[in-house]
């Protein structure tokens, strides 16, 4: 259930008889020659798939998140760590006071992992609430299948070139990317970043075939289904 599809009345009566609900979060960000929407995008898609067959509420993806190291490529929006772990704040006891107790938040950006640190401290003062934190790109089953795949996957790289974030009309390069190195890259400004990282791809092919793909999309939705129905500490 898309809660843009519901209205306040559909979302009162689910919550007469479940208390589960499902918080998609993203980025707007460089992703090479996929969309700049890509995290968005995949965080909101596994979450209705994941939701679709317990009938759990699934609100709009947060479409932005931290990402400062992309700032030199256009189109890319970043958010201060304090001013997102607000937002999050803010979220969070809004579903509290609707009367949500089991969160899934399924994030789809690594950089947004400081809320994740944050969510202990959220918890502490709501101790009748479960909040899960799921990962969904780099879970274990998901990251397991990805790794089977090609061990060669990093941001922007075939790992997240989807039907759905490709662009069309956009071709994608056939070369195989080295990686590059994170620790060097973590130590430089946004215009130093994208010197070295040029298109934005981190590691390995743009592209890879999509039966490869339906492969890895199957487990991401199962491993998240998985925790909606049977995640939930006692």
């Amino acid at each position: 259930m898309r809660v843009q599809d519901m209205n306040w009345e559909m979302v009162e009566a689910w919550l007469r008889t479940d208390d589960r609900c499902v918080l998609p979060l993203g980025c707007t960000e460089q992703h090479a020659t996929l969309s700049l929407a890509t995290d968005s995008l995949l965080a909101e898609r596994v979450s209705l798939e994941a939701a679709a067959p317990l009938g759990v509420p699934v609100f709009p993806v947060l479409s932005y998140g931290i990402t400062p190291t992309f700032m030199a490529y256009p189109g890319t929006l970043s958010l201060r760590t304090r001013t997102y772990l607000s937002v999050l704040e803010d979220l969070l006891g809004s579903l509290h006071t609707h009367g949500f107790r089991r969160i899934l938040v399924v994030n789809g950006h690594g950089g947004n992992v400081p809320g994740q640190g944050w969510l202990g401290e959220w918890l502490s003062a709501h101790p009748d609430t479960r909040v899960q934190w799921h990962n969904w790109w780099n879970a274990p089953r998901t990251w397991a299948a990805v790794q089977a795949t090609d061990e060669l996957a990093s941001h922007a790289s075939w790992m997240e070139n989807f039907p759905w974030t490709r662009l069309e009309g956009v071709a994608a390069p056939a070369e195989r990317k080295p990686a590059v190195d994170i620790g060097r890259l973590k130590q430089l400004g946004p215009r130093e970043a994208r010197a070295l990282l040029g298109d934005g791809n981190y590691a390995g092919l743009h592209v890879r075939p999509d039966e490869d793909m339906a492969r890895i999309w199957a487990q991401a939705v199962a491993e998240t289904r998985a925790l909606l129905e049977n995640g939930w500490a006692p």
